[in-house]
């Protein structure tokens, strides 16, 4: 890291972080994780891995160009004190492309059955993640947690299967 990069953060107190860096963060990640659900599984049972994994890519990619751009310009931090839009809306893009391409990249594998099986395993991993983090900052039960966002996902999940085998 940075001198400047790390004298930034020293000069930040604990809730400006979990404002201007973990809440932005968290949020992409979650939408990143979950909205790209649909169109992945959907691809996949409609074209194979192939579309799958050019369907996750463009939609992760475009989630989080769309994502950043609506935490930089929704509010400057100057009356609500979360800190720079830019740097809410770098961090907010960055992790709902990430948060998306991880279930992605599974597709690499040809095999569409063996693909979502292993995509499906690297999603509960997400939302492990996810709840985990909720519960360290958020101060969230992991219980609670694991819950809502698996509730999502599986939700998000049967719509792509549904509109993929219609």
């Amino acid at each position: 890291m940075s001198t400047s990069l790390r004298s930034h953060f020293k000069e930040l107190d604990e809730q400006q972080i979990l404002l201007q860096y973990i809440q932005p963060g968290l949020v992409g990640l979650i939408d990143g994780t979950l909205s790209t659900l649909a169109p992945i599984y959907a691809a996949a049972v409609l074209s194979g891995s192939h579309t799958a994994l050019f369907v996750g890519l463009a939609t992760a990619i475009g989630a989080g160009i769309s994502m950043g751009l609506s935490e930089g310009l929704s509010d400057t931090g100057e009356h609500t004190g979360r800190g720079s839009g830019a740097i809410r809306g770098i961090v907010t893009g960055l992790m709902t492309t990430i948060g998306g391409c991880f279930h992605t990249l599974p597709f690499l594998i040809s095999n569409v059955h063996m693909a979502l099986i292993v995509a499906t395993i690297v999603v509960a991993l997400e939302i492990i993640v996810i709840s985990w983090i909720r519960k360290r900052f958020l101060f969230v039960s992991l219980r609670l947690s694991l819950l809502q966002v698996a509730f999502g996902g599986i939700v998000i999940v049967m719509v792509g299967l549904l509109l993929g085998s219609a």
